[in-house]
């Protein structure tokens, strides 16, 4: 497995990391075996980040993946978030006060079963509290060896830039693919300029991108992707139309599309480090395989013409939780 370093001052990693949050959350039938054997084949083969927080399955997956790291620990790289909180009432919110830092760090630290977590990333920026405090709060749990490494997720450019002011960020985690290229105005030039490495998630589109969802009916009642708004079948029918290039592609270089698309993120950028998420060995695999994959100049720009910039239909996330991003 390739490897690539996370900003200026962090870790070494695999070129593509592990999405764990479908291992404990509703995208497709969940299996604690199946996972922890995926992760188990993702360190044999030198895939050693592992993306998780608290947030997914309130602790589970920070649960499973302590299962998977029994007497294999120092193999990998772990990444966690915290600060998004699910309500009773099902609603999200925010916590990003100094203390709350302190006290979820030490809760998930005792799920890990680890004595050091290697990137620690606010999960949500909180609107209410000064990034500076709650990236201060971060950064003293460095100083007490908890910590190796700090991170943000969704953040927005002004924010990115004051929190590295107050400690390091290594990393910025986003959405990022051919379907979703909103940070190639101001997030990723801003991480290319201060030295952050952006880790995309949801590098397939959650799926779509791969050329396993054509309609809604193709996911389960309970599968979370049915609330995107990108899920809807209007905006499927539309979007529908960019995969069949997407597909195209694929075709012409023997590869999948789920693997062009990786591979077309890996060319963006050497700092680039996607995370596509799979609870499967047989998907684990074939994303591996996309870190070999060569796009040439026409192949990127022919995917970059047609997955332009704002033209995919449907938002990536309902109205009340697009607020969260970009603060």
């Amino acid at each position: 497995m390739k490897k690539r370093k996370l900003g200026s001052n962090g870790p070494e990693v695999s070129a593509i990391g592990l999405g764990c949050m479908g291992m404990t959350i509703k995208y497709g039938q969940l299996d604690d075996e199946h996972s922890i054997e995926t992760i188990h084949h993702a360190l044999d083969n030198g895939l050693n980040l592992l993306n998780s927080s608290d947030a997914y399955g309130n602790g589970k997956n920070e649960e499973l993946i302590s299962l998977a790291l029994k007497g294999r620990r120092q193999e990998a790289v772990i990444n966690t978030k915290f600060g998004q909180i699910r309500k009773t009432d099902g609603t999200m919110d925010i916590n990003g006060r100094p203390e709350y830092v302190q006290e979820a760090c030490e809760a998930s630290l005792k799920r890990l079963g680890t004595e050091y977590i290697d990137i620690y990333s606010q999960h949500r920026v909180d609107p209410t509290v000064p990034i500076e405090e709650t990236v201060g709060a971060m950064s003293r749990l460095v100083e007490q060896g908890k910590v190796l490494h700090v991170g943000l997720s969704e953040a927005g450019d002004e924010t990115v830039r004051r929190a590295n002011k107050t400690y390091p960020i290594v990393c910025l985690e986003t959405e990022y693919s051919l379907w979703s290229r909103e940070v190639e105005e101001e997030i990723l030039p801003t991480c290319q300029e201060l030295g952050i490495s952006l880790m995309p998630y949801a590098p397939l589109g959650r799926g779509f991108l791969s050329g396993s969802i054509r309609s809604s009916s193709d996911l389960s009642e309970d599968d979370q992707r049915v609330m995107q708004p990108r899920f809807a079948q209007e905006n499927i029918d539309q979007n529908i139309e960019k995969l069949v290039v997407l597909e195209e592609v694929a075709k012409e270089k023997g590869f999948k599309p789920a693997q062009v698309a990786i591979a077309w993120i890996l060319q963006q950028d050497e700092n680039l480090v996607p995370i596509p998420g799979t609870k499967r060995t047989k998907y684990l695999n074939e994303n591996m395989r996309a870190v070999d994959l060569f796009l040439e100049k026409n192949d990127l720009d022919r995917l970059s013409d047609v997955f332009a910039i704002g033209e995919t239909a449907g938002t990536r996330y309902p109205a009340g939780h697009m607020k969260l991003l970009g603060v």
